[in-house]
């Protein structure tokens, strides 16, 4: 809901809008300069989201649902984060949020937003243009960067963060995520879909069920079934994963 409102508000005072998150702020600096708020520059084929998977995504179905409040942010592969945080992380549903967010930050269709896996976090994002070529913003997984370029943009600045060694990385890995172990990146890709107040109630059921899985009340699992419930219900029924 607040979306559409905060890029009309943009476009309309002529602001130049930075985003922070890691994901959207590497797409931002892999678009062409002075593109506009809400619109897809020419050229642009799609986008793609990285993802670190969380830290259960090797875990088996089965053994998911043994997966206790405490374990999610220990657990957490790459970055620091609070407790609702790693959670969304592990159930993908940050993910499917963010591909809410990259739809309507950069005027492409939810058609033309894919998620990849990516384990190492070293590839924020990437975008992908017509005549074939892919840019991607490289920096080691930590905040800072993103919030340094945001506050220098269009200039750059030190971060404090430690530079890139591919030769210690090693090798950058790359799968599709299992939306059936981790069906609410599903739902939120479903929601993006829809559009309407689907993304809104997408994210007020999630918000519940989280917090009712960090109070021992519902299980891991549960946290995808009772937002897929709460959609339904808010918006007439129907499968939201198949949409």
């Amino acid at each position: 809901m607040a979306g559409p409102l905060l890029i009309a508000e943009v476009k309309r005072s002529g602001a130049t809008l930075l985003p922070i998150d890691s994901e959207h702020n590497a797409i931002f600096q892999c678009l062409p300069p002075g593109v506009t708020p809400g619109v897809a520059p020419p050229g642009l084929r799609r986008v793609l989201l990285t993802a670190s998977g969380g830290p259960f995504r090797d875990l088996s179905g089965e053994a998911l649902a043994f997966v206790t409040p405490e374990a999610a942010p220990r657990a957490s592969p790459n970055w620091v984060m609070g407790r609702k945080i790693s959670v969304d992380s592990a159930t993908l549903m940050n993910k499917g949020l963010e591909f809410i967010e990259a739809c309507l930050l950069f005027g492409v269709t939810p058609a033309q937003v894919q998620v990849l896996v990516h384990p190492q976090s070293i590839v924020h994002s990437l975008v992908e243009y017509l005549d074939g070529s892919v840019l991607a913003q490289l920096s080691a997984p930590d905040m800072r960067t993103p919030i340094a370029h945001a506050l220098a943009w269009p200039e750059r600045i030190s971060s404090g963060v430690e530079f890139l060694d591919l030769l210690k990385v090693g090798r950058l890995e790359f799968r599709a995520p299992d939306t059936a172990r981790f069906p609410c990146l599903a739902l939120a890709q479903a929601a993006a879909r829809a559009g309407g107040l689907d993304p809104v109630v997408l994210n007020a059921a999630n918000e519940v069920a989280v917090q009712a899985f960090l109070e021992r009340r519902l299980n891991f699992p549960g946290i995808a079934t009772v937002i897929e419930a709460v959609v339904q219900r808010g918006s007439g029924g129907g499968d939201r994963r198949a949409r």
